[in-house]
């Protein structure tokens, strides 16, 4: 990216940016809170992270007009370990999410997204929105008629105002609503105060005061990873969401380091690590927001507010949030996948289902992605495998006979055209005929050579014909070049 291109996004149509960035942080307010209390922290770690990372994603991560925060899927993630050992851990963890994320970008390793097939992203939202749902049933138990009441209202608000007008985010009215009602009748119901302090001014530097042993990172690092690898992992797809809408292209690797920067500046200053938000984004995209000064307005304009209303957010019922958050998950879930278990092919629906039940059974969304990744390539090298046929012909004379391979020579297939030689059979000359097949990798070379080796040990002469050059370059790699003699090798496809 070009100086003039960094300064062109900063700088395209600011007023709109503005007022989108705005909007967005009204939007955003009241899912950090929900998000906050989901992961066992005070509403203030949350909203200061969000602060954080906006500001600091505005200025170093690669995909103008995205709003990032303390999101739910990474909050998810954090909340065993705030409630397991304590705050200060999840700091240490937030910190080494973030170093992760830079080395992840600083490798290039963002190109390792393209091995996540639909099928998982399906099963990845679908179990974040389970657990999001499932996150709120706590707030629902042991608690009086008029929480039940508070949220039945809440969530008419959040469905029923979009159909009247859509220029204030419902949420916001949802809260505005509920804390004015909580206000002006007394009810005994939980507010935001209850779950925790509320900042009142900018964050400070805080480190993490925990024992730096080899037992503290054996209990972080798990943790840590699992938040880097689930924040990238909703960046990224939240990053190509916004490509599609803008027809524009974004530079992943440069949002994999910044946000690994911008994740390392939340854990100095007492936040959670936060990630990409594909609601809050789509919001401020259909508002005009495009550049990185709405992402900056964003966190800028959050902590105006906080500062300007704190009494207000301090008396949001905790009802009104647990009515946002019902409604997220609700959004977040696919039911479209549910119709389509039927009608996609097996495997596919296989790969989602599994995707879903790891994510639900273990509470960890990096372990469902990397089970469900793990399966689609099994599933794809099985259909690949497949496809590899081998025919013969046996010439008049009945002294040589011709293999003529299709298809893919790999590790999963290699035993299939080594099942398709016959060993005993009379003809005295072989020709392996390469010309429609592509080997892949050393196993299909060192079948290959067995094959020969096999033959040859039975007295007959063995020729093959039309390899291509990667072939020639595998064989060779192997020691193997002497099979190659008297053959022409044709061009890779």
């Amino acid at each position: 990216m070009t100086v003039s291109q960094y300064l062109k996004e900063w700088t395209d149509d600011p007023v709109k940016n503005v007022l989108a960035g705005m909007v967005g942080t009204f939007a955003l307010i009241p899912e950090v809170i929900a998000f906050s209390y989901a992961a066992g922290v005070a509403p203030a770690v949350g909203l200061f992270a969000s602060f954080v990372i906006s500001i600091a994603i505005a200025i170093t991560g690669g995909r103008p007009g995205m709003i990032s925060g303390a999101a739910g899927s990474v909050a998810l993630v954090a909340a065993d370990l705030v409630h397991g050992y304590g705050f200060d851990y999840l700091l240490l963890a937030t910190l080494l999410a973030g170093a992760f994320q830079i080395v992840f970008g600083l490798l290039k390793l963002q190109s390792m997204m393209r091995f996540v097939s639909r099928e998982v992203e399906t099963g990845f939202v679908n179990a974040l929105g389970l657990l999001i749902f499932s996150a709120q049933i706590p707030q629902m138990l042991h608690v009086t008629w008029h929480t039940y009441a508070l949220i039945a209202l809440g969530l008419a608000i959040v469905y029923l105002l979009p159909r009247i007008t859509t220029v204030i985010p419902s949420p916001l009215i949802c809260i505005l609503v509920l804390t004015g009602l909580t206000m002006v009748v007394p009810m005994p119901v939980h507010v935001v105060s209850d779950l925790g302090a509320l900042p009142t001014g900018l964050p400070s530097l805080t480190l993490p005061h925990v024992p730096m042993t080899v037992e503290t990172f054996k209990i972080v690092l798990p943790y840590a990873f699992a938040m880097a690898m689930v924040g990238l992992l909703e960046s990224l797809m939240t990053a190509t969401v916004v490509d599609e809408m803008t027809d524009t292209h974004s530079n992943k690797r440069m949002e994999c380091t910044g946000l690994g920067i911008s994740n390392m500046f939340v854990g100095l200053f007492g936040g959670m690590a936060g990630c990409g938000m594909i609601g809050q984004t789509v919001g401020n995209l259909r508002y005009g927001g495009r550049g990185r000064l709405s992402t900056f307005t964003a966190g800028a304009f959050l902590l105006l507010l906080l500062v300007a209303c704190h009494g207000f957010v301090a008396r949001v019922p905790v009802a009104a949030l647990v009515a946002i958050m019902i409604m997220v998950s609700v959004s977040t879930f696919s039911w479209s996948s549910l119709r389509d278990l039927v009608r996609h092919p097996r495997l596919s629906s296989t790969v989602m289902l599994v995707t879903v039940i790891v994510v639900v059974l273990t509470h960890d969304l990096a372990a469902g992605v990397a089970c469900g990744v793990l399966l689609s390539g099994l599933f794809f090298s099985f259909q690949v495998m497949t496809l590899l046929k081998v025919n013969n012909t046996l010439s008049a004379d009945s002294t040589t006979r011709t293999y003529h391979v299709q298809g893919q020579v790999f590790f999963a297939s290699a035993s299939l055209l080594s099942d398709a030689v016959d060993f005993q059979d009379t003809a005295s000359h072989i020709v392996l005929d390469l010309k429609d097949a592509r080997l892949w990798d050393i196993s299909a070379a060192d079948t290959l050579e067995k094959i020969v080796s096999r033959l040859q040990g039975r007295g007959k002469t063995v020729q093959i014909m039309n390899p291509d050059a990667r072939a020639a370059q595998l064989l060779n790699a192997l020691g193997h070049d002497t099979l190659l003699a008297d053959t022409q090798t044709h061009p890779a496809a």
